[in-house]
């Protein structure tokens, strides 16, 4: 059995949840449920837009559609969570025996994604890949289980490592759960500029990752760097120009302030 995701229009939460009392045995490929299931790998989405993709219904099949096979005049339709409002966590749970019959039929085909990329050194190159995903169309019966945000956890940029870092979320059993004492369950949003791309780059900028249990939004632009024990609270908004350098001083709070222009802390 291979689980993917499905628009929540795709099947009522009953009618799935029925289907679904023993995945591992059933004749169900895939199974919807818009409640939050203990097995699952939708979620609701919230900014930044989805990044694994959404699901369509497309000639009588759940299909996997990625960012990078969208035309660029439809980009920003395709990010609109008024359209797409739950996207693919890439977490599947596959039957062998459902893959085997499939490949002996020779009924599984994954579609090329033509994805262009940048090196770092700015050379422009295509990189050819395929989405597991996708083989989502090879089953007939296919449906999924939407589960709340807080049960995806990517870590795919410095600002999302820069979140499961902070005393936002402990370790618990192999599981980072937010903490108890952030009052409200939502996720801050975290935007940090390019001179926090590289993760060499980002640890050299922090002597310490600051509090962030009530911090609100985070946007970080320019060479900025952070002290020990730093608190961000509210809205932070922490801008450098080009040539300026702004250091942010140990024990420093920060609470609904925009800081910008340049500011050196200098060893004597």
């Amino acid at each position: 059995m291979l689980l993917l995701g499905a628009l929540e229009s795709a099947a009522e939460p009953s009618s799935c949840y029925q289907q679904w009392k023993n995945p591992l045995m059933g004749e169900t490929g895939f199974c919807l449920s818009i409640s939050a299931l203990p097995v699952s790998f939708l979620s609701a989405v919230l900014p930044p837009p989805p990044q694994g993709g959404t699901l369509i219904q497309y000639e009588d099949h759940l299909r996997l559609l990625e960012i990078a096979q969208v035309p660029k005049a439809n980009v920003d339709e395709f990010k609109s969570v008024t359209k797409f409002k739950i996207f693919n966590t890439n977490n599947l749970w596959i039957s062998l025996p459902a893959i085997k019959r499939l490949q002996d039929e020779n009924a599984m085909e994954l579609e090329i994604i033509v994805n262009p990329k940048t090196l770092d050194g700015g050379l422009n190159v295509i990189q050819l890949e395929t989405a597991v995903g996708a083989a989502i169309k090879s089953f007939n019966n296919a449906l999924g289980v939407n589960v709340p945000r807080s049960r995806f956890l990517p870590v795919k940029t410095s600002s999302d490592l820069l979140l499961v870092m902070s005393n936002l979320y402990s370790l618990d059993a192999g599981s980072l759960t937010m903490s108890k004492k952030r009052e409200f369950p939502s996720t801050p949003h975290v935007k940090l500029g390019s001179s926090f791309t590289k993760v060499q780059e980002f640890l050299s900028r922090f002597e310490s990752i600051p509090d962030m249990l009530e911090l609100d939004h985070l946007t970080v632009s320019g060479d900025v760097t952070f002290g020990k024990n730093v608190s961000l609270k509210g809205t932070v908004i922490i801008i450098a120009n080009h040539g300026d350098r702004i250091d942010i001083p140990a024990g420093a709070m920060l609470e609904n302030k925009i800081v910008s222009g340049n500011l050196r802390i200098l060893d004597h």
